[in-house]
């Protein structure tokens, strides 16, 4: 359990504490926007991996029980996720890397959601499993995966801001990082019918696959307890 925090901690830090911040455009300044995205993606991929290893030799612990309503609640869930880790991939989005530039198109479909669809859909995965899971270990990896999630969104806007300016400020304007904040606010208008259907067609695909593969892929079915 203490590798499974000291992974954590890892992988936290170097989002919390370098992605999105001041440090962030230091080191960028000494090593240019390319070397510094190889070794930042290096490093949180040693930090995942980290994570995951140490995950399934981690003792997993009862915290509370997992009902079949939670689980059933956990798969309805992860598809809710998979729309938007899907959908946000594949739509051009200034949040993205590299897609800095997509400031200036007109916003919308997923993004009349939220400007942030990606970062959603893994919180929202991430709590599904909280619900599914309910162990000592599964808190420290999926609350992991939550709480940066949730708070990622902040650094990505401030980062965003300090480099495009005003046509950030645009952008945000018509858009909000709580999903439907911008709807309800009237800045925006729901537009999904933007959505391609391959958008769809692909995140349910990939959700059947999950399924499928699950038990395969992770050691454990999500039909287990219903």
């Amino acid at each position: 359990m203490i590798s499974l925090l000291g992974a954590a901690f890892f992988f936290l830090g170097i989002h919390l504490f370098v992605s999105g911040t001041r440090l962030r455009d230091m080191l960028v300044e000494r090593l240019g926007e390319i070397r510094y995205r190889a070794v930042f993606s290096i490093a949180s991929a040693i930090g995942l991996t980290w994570l995951a290893i140490v995950y399934g030799n981690a003792p997993h612990i009862a915290l509370w029980p997992t009902v079949p309503a939670a689980r059933i609640a956990a798969l309805v869930l992860v598809l809710i996720g998979f729309l938007f880790v899907f959908i946000g991939l594949t739509t051009p989005t200034p949040t993205s890397v590299g897609q800095e530039n997509a400031v200036d198109r007109p916003v919308d479909g997923i993004l009349t959601i939220t400007r942030h669809p990606f970062l959603w859909g893994v919180a929202i995965w991430a709590l599904a499993h909280l619900l599914a899971v309910g162990t000592a270990a599964g808190l420290v990896l999926f609350g992991t995966m939550l709480v940066l999630a949730l708070i990622g969104p902040r650094a990505i806007d401030a980062k965003r801001a300090r480099a495009l300016g005003a046509r950030w400020d645009l952008f945000a304007s018509h858009t909000s990082n709580l999903p439907f904040a911008a709807v309800l606010a009237g800045r925006t208008r729901l537009r999904l019918a933007s959505v391609r259907w391959w958008q769809w067609f692909g995140a349910f695909a990939g959700y059947a696959l999950l399924l499928q593969w699950h038990a395969q892929l992770f050691g454990v079915t999500p039909w287990a307890g219903l």
